[in-house]
């Protein structure tokens, strides 16, 4: 049942995502990596205040590694903020989309910790498969393969004048490694 959930909560949320963005990349791009810093740092903070409340040790490594997961997505819109220049409705957009999810992941992490790192990870597959999108796209000419933001040149240690296409491979590993973790988190 709650791998159910997690997969039908991935099609609804991915839906949304689809409708609104379709193929323009950079802008779901930003959207997404906002909702995507949200579970790492929900996740870490209850985990925290649980060992806290229950004097309890050995989580450090859990508590870091979502943070870290957290900051990484924190990372990932800045490059895709750049990239994108959101306007002032897609702003708006991302702040009510956070506030929305953050509060709905809350409870979900609440209830059920296991449930919400699956659904994660299974968020995380997605992210990969439109990253393999937004690769494609850039490939086959669709998209620009501009240069890429030196923020990301500089979080990747990438080459000087490397590209969009070098960055996003980077993100898409990130995801991917984010899609492990969480199912390995979630335990079943």
């Amino acid at each position: 049942m709650r791998d159910w959930y997690a997969k039908s909560m991935t099609k609804f949320f991915r839906f949304f995502a689809d409708t609104f963005f379709a193929k323009r990349y950079g802008h779901r791009a930003v959207v997404l990596e906002t909702i995507a810093g949200v579970p790492g740092m929900v996740g870490g903070m209850l985990v925290h205040l649980r060992s806290l409340r229950k004097m309890e040790r050995g989580n450090g490594t859990m508590i870091q590694e979502l943070l870290d997961e957290a900051m990484n997505e924190r990372k990932h819109l800045m490059f895709f903020i750049e990239i994108a220049n959101p306007n002032w409705f897609e702003r708006l957009l991302i702040t009510v989309a956070q506030l929305i999810f953050w509060h709905y992941y809350l409870i979900l992490y609440l209830i059920s910790p296991s449930t919400a790192h699956k659904m994660i990870a299974y968020f995380e597959e997605e992210a990969v498969r439109s990253y393999d999108e937004y690769i494609r796209l850039i490939k086959a000419g669709e998209i620009e393969n501009g240069p890429a933001p030196q923020l990301a040149i500089d979080y990747y240690q990438l080459v000087p004048d490397a590209d969009l296409l070098a960055m996003v491979y980077h993100v898409k590993w990130d995801e991917q490694r984010h899609s492990e973790a969480n199912h390995r988190m979630a335990g079943f």
